[in-house]
Formats: C-alpha cells, structure tokens, sequence
C-alpha cells in the first residue's frame, strides 16, 4: 500500500473531525503478516504446523502429499468435519474403421471395384464414488516423506539418508538399535493398499550386525531381504497391515524357499510371541485391531491361495489361532464363519472339477477304443461362432480352476532338493490339465479333417469351417484355442495334403497365421494380446472382456522369468525384484480367469469336445495317406513305418 502524503492526510482527518482541524503529528505503522496457504476448492487453507511443513515440501517437488495429511489439514479448516462423497467419472471414446477393399480383375484387367466401410463407435463411461471421512488427530505419528509416490508394486518406503538410491528398513515389528529417525506408522485397517513407513535405521557400515534383518528398498520399491525380515513384514500387528501387493507377491513366490504351511506357522509364531497371546491377563483392549488384522490376513490368503489350505497342517494352524482370535474377541466369529465356509465352497468345487477331469478322461479313452464312431463336428454345431463360444466356455472353466501357486510349484519341480518339500501335500494338476486340453483340441482338429472324409471335397469343407473357428475365436479374444486350432491345421497328416489345400480359401487363415508368428519371439501375438487387455479393461460388454492368452506362451514366460534371475543375492537376501515380476504376469492372469464366460452353453457341443474321439500321432498318419497317398521317398519310408507298427504282433 502506497504511503499517504500530507494533503490526503488533512483531508482525511478533516472528513472525519470536521474542517480546521489541525494535524500536530503523524506516527505511521506497518504490520505484515506472512502465510502460506494452498488453495482447495478456492478455499484458502494456511500450511501451518509439522503437517503443513511436510505438504508443502511434497508440493515443492512435485510429488502427491500423502492423503491422510491433506484430510487432517481439511479436517483442521473445517472443510472435513464430516464425512465427503467425492464423485469421479470417466468417459473414453474409440472408433474403429473397417475398409474391405473388392478388386475383380480379368486377364489382369480390373473390371470391377467396390468399397465397402464399417465404422463402429464404442463408448465407456466409469464412474466411482469414495467416501472421505475425518481422521483422528493424530497427525504427529504420520511423519511420512513425501519425496516419493507410491507403486502399484511395491510397499512405500522413505530413507533420510539414501546412498545410491538404495536404503535399508528394518522392520515395524522388530526391536530397533542405532539412530532411530522415524516413526511407526498407522497401519491399514481396511486391507486395501496404504503407506507404510517403517522405522529406519541409519546403518555404520555396509557389515552392520543388523544386515540380515532389515529390508533393503530402491527408491520406493522393496528389492530384497533375508527369508526372515521378510517373514517378520508380513506378520500384522495392532497398528501396522502389510501392503496387499506385498502379500500377493510373497505368499506366492516363498514357496520357492519356505512350504506354505511353514510359513503359516512362522506367521503364527511371531504374532502369538510378539502379542503375548499366551498371557491369560492379554484382553482385545490391550490387542487393539491385532486379532482384526490377523483374521484379514487369513482371509486374504484363503481368497487368492486357496488350495494351500487342502493340507491339513495349514488347517491345523488356521483352528489354532482363529480359536484364539474368536476367544480375545467374540465379535470375529462371524467373520471368521463366513471365510472357513467361503473356503469350503472352494474346495468343493475343486474336488468336484478334479472328479469331472478324471471321468471325462475315461470317456476319452473308452471312444478313442472304437473309431467306427466318428461324429463330423458340423453335425455337432454347424455355426463356427457358436462352437467358439463353447470353446471360450471350456477355455474360462478350466482356467478360473488354476491356482496361482501351480505356475511356482512347477517351477519348484524342477529343483531336486524343493520338489522332496511338495511331495508331502495334496497336488493339483489344472495346470497340467489344461496344457493337455490345448493338445486334445489340437488332435480334435486334425481327427475331425481325417476320419471319414475320404473325398477331397469334404475335407475341403472342414478345414474351412475349422478356419472361421480360428477366426471367431480370435474376436472374441480366445487366443489358447485360436492357436490349437492353427497347430492342428499345421500338423503333418493334414498339412501335407497338398491336393486339398489347393482348393481350400487360405486368405483368412494366413491372416491368423500371421497374428500367432512365433517368430521375434511371438511379437505380432504379443502386440494383439496388448490390444485385447486395453480393450477388455474399457469393455462394459462382457463379451469384449474375454482375454484368453496362449497358454503355453504364459507358461514359458513365467519359466524363463524364474530361470532368469536368480532367487538369492550375493549376499544371501532373497531377491524380491523378481517376486514382484512374478507377481504381476501372475495378476495379469488372476484377472482374466476371473472373467465370467457371457456365452450360452451348449452341453452336446461341450460334452463332445471333450470326450469325442482323437487319433493318436500315428493313427492320424496312416488316415493321411489313405486320404492322399505318399509322394516321395521320404512320405514312402514313412508310410511303411507306420504300417508296421500299427499291425499285430504275432
């Protein structure tokens, strides 16, 4: 503000005491008072405090303040006194142009020439609802730094002192020694996802006595640990939830170092020391949300690993401990009801699948025993896309029955001294079975072209049929039985039939050849499987939500991710880096097994695709050359082999 000069003086003292009056002295003030304040919802809200301190070194760096700091400072402004909705939507529109081109030509002359364009417009919208509620005040216990955001794989961490970005946690649980320079955090309560700062220690030397019990972090990311610091990060206690991504990632891959009803049983161990449960005079009050936390952590492990508890020494812990719990606090019975019969309702199904996979493999064996009984597959189902649909509902049955812990355990078969570990618990073989289904459609395929279509146009006419299959399958984004159906097509009793190939319309079926290339590491496959997964995460038709990726491909990737990197350091800490890789190709697979098949089902179609007749190998051979007979050497030699072997021994 700009100073007043003399006249303005007058003036203004004349105004207000009336005209003459003389002005003897004039003492001039200045106060300035400083805030600093951060805008919300054009609100002014000063930054005061530690909290205030600490939000506007986030906003300073350009980083996100952690949201339990920015409610207590609207709780403080009185903009959060009670309880928001704050509404959030997402509108997200594609278009999609299809040109098919028409040219006739004769005698390389073009006589006619039409176009013909499709568009189609698929719009998504999203919204969601989260209800913001007042934290208590307890500001001082969130000294959070907010130099970082936090990862979807990964628990979040700050270092006071990071040396080469890489910095050591001991654990929230742990008894501490050294310079201590934070503060236990407030936990989860909810189980979902939150900020967990641990206590940090500022370690001498790199051969700190407190090496092999702390954690070690990159940036924000936990990079590894020893078996036991990373056993004690999952235990939960009054105050502290272990991040879901870290229990998703740790309960699935430590069975390559610890069986799970071990792990279970350490869990145990360290919550009933660590709260004194053993103390008669221990009462919830003095628990806090420990018996809350632990019973969530169960039922997070029963929901995702469900299979674990089919071995009765994990069982045996689980009535130990809830038993306990219920005791300590009466209020978790129900909830503790609900997930052992959740649990239940799981494992039913699963021995009842198991009972479905071993009687659809007698059947198998008892019609392949008669092959007079070939039923042609368009007598069956004449559509290709219903009999795709059909497919897509076998593909989701039989994958939404693979557990996450099978793509671990195979790879534990592999190692000699691991395997002895699994060979006391109950097995499941989905995955096996469902690698064997791939096989099985396969030879459907080519017994289906073979077995009675002696003429050349009948076979003509299934190959073509099997095509448009491929086609639809590949629509709907049913990729596994895309591919079987192109490796049956590619097997040598149907591919060396030149005669039939020549009059068979090839146009689409190099096309899907194309897209399932294995060359450059199936790269065009890959790319279209990219596709698939953004359109499915837009999708609000079901039906554009499949994704069913090629199998064996996943299977491959996930063995050479473990083959790849090693599973300890150097210095003798699990490597967590590749647990969170693991972690997130196997999420990307939980999420589309969980898909419901939108399709109807057809239980003829379904029951003959799984126990209708194949050939073997050698059957399939000897069919192919009474359908086109051999035409060189090498088919002659062939063809006298199989001869051989098929006739009876005398």
């Amino acid at each position: 503000m700009a100073a007043l000069d003399d006249l303005q003086i007058r003036e203004t003292v004349e105004s207000l005491l009336g005209k003459g009056t003389q002005v003897l002295d004039v003492q001039k003030t200045t106060s300035v008072k400083e805030e600093e304040v951060v805008l919300v919802n054009g609100t002014p809200v000063v930054l005061s405090g530690p909290e205030g301190e600490t939000i506007k070194n986030c906003l300073m760096n350009g980083s996100v303040p952690p949201p339990e700091l920015l409610q207590q400072l609207l709780r403080r402004a009185g903009l959060l006194v009670t309880p928001v909705r704050v509404d959030s939507s997402l509108t997200v529109k594609t278009t999609t142009i299809n040109k098919d081109t028409v040219t006739v030509k004769r005698n390389g002359v073009v006589v006619d020439e039409r176009c013909k364009e499709v568009k189609e417009e698929d719009v998504l919208t999203s919204s969601a609802s989260d209800l913001w509620r007042a934290l208590p005040n307890d500001v001082e216990s969130l000294k959070l730094n907010c130099g970082v955001d936090p990862t979807i794989f990964g628990t979040v961490a700050s270092s006071a002192t990071p040396k080469d970005n890489v910095h050591r946690r001991s654990l929230p649980q742990t008894h501490q020694t050294g310079k201590t320079i934070g503060n236990i955090p407030c936990g989860s309560s909810d189980g979902m996802s939150s900020h967990n700062s641990s206590l940090e220690t500022v370690e001498s030397s790199e051969n700190s006595s407190e090496q092999d019990n702390s954690l070690v972090y990159r940036d924000t990311d936990l990079v590894s640990g020893s078996l036991e610091a990373l056993i004690q990060h999952l235990v939960p206690t009054t105050m502290y939830y272990p991040d879901r991504t870290y229990i998703f990632a740790f309960v699935l891959s430590s069975r390559l170092f610890i069986k799970p009803h071990a792990l279970l049983g350490e869990v145990i161990r360290l919550s009933w020391t660590q709260q004194k449960l053993n103390d008669p005079s221990v009462t919830k009050l003095n628990l806090g949300r420990f018996c809350y936390h632990l019973v969530q952590l169960l039922g997070e492990w029963m929901e995702t690993f469900p299979y674990d508890f089919r071995d009765e020494r994990v069982m045996a812990h689980v009535r130990n401990i809830t038993q306990r719990c219920v005791t300590l606090d009466p209020g978790l019975r129900r909830d503790v009801s609900t997930m052992l019969h959740n649990l239940l309702h799981k494992l039913t199904d699963l021995e009842k699948y198991e009972e479905f996979l071993e009687k659809t493999s007698i059947d198998t064996a008892a019609s392949i025993m008669d092959h007079g009984i070939v039923l042609d597959i368009t007598e069956v189902c004449g559509s290709p896309l219903e009999l795709a649909q059909n497919l897509t509902q076998i593909e989701l049955e039989r994958l939404s029955y693979i557990g996450p812990e099978e793509f671990v355990q195979a790879f534990a078969k592999e190692n000699p001294s691991i395997e002895t570990s699994f060979k006391d618990m109950k097995k499941t073989r989905n995955l096996e079975s469902y690698i064997q289904w791939f096989n099985r459609l396969s030879f459907m395929v080519a017994t289906q072209v073979l077995v009675q279509h002696q003429k050349k146009k009948q076979r003509v006419r299934l190959i073509e049929f099997w095509i448009e299959v491929a086609r639809e399958c590949f629509n709907i984004g049913n990729f596994n039985s895309l591919m079987a159906i192109i490796a049956g097509l590619n097997m040598s009793p149907v591919s060396r039939l030149k005669k039939t190939w020549s009059k068979v319309q090839t146009a689409q079926f190099s096309v899907l050849e194309h897209q399932m290339d294995p060359s450059s590491n199936f790269t065009s496959y890959r790319s279209t499987l990219k596709a698939a997964m953004w359109r499915s995460a837009g999708a609000t038709d079901e039906r554009q939500k499949i994704v069913i990726p090629f199998f064996s491909l996943l299977v491959k990737d996930l063995y050479f991710l473990n083959e790849g990197c090693a599973s300890r350091l150097s210095n003798g800490h699990i490597n967590f880096e590749k647990f969170w890789q693991l972690a997130k190709q196997v999420t990307e697979f939980m999420t589309w097994k969980q898909v419901a098949c939108p399709f109807e089902k057809d239980n003829q179609v379904l029951q003959f695709m799984q126990t209708g007749p194949i050939l073997s190998e050698n059957e399939l051979g000897l069919v192919s050359f009474d359908c086109e007979p051999p035409e060189n050497s090498m088919e002659k030699e062939r063809w006298k082999y199989l001869k051989s072997s098929s006739s009876p021994k005398s």
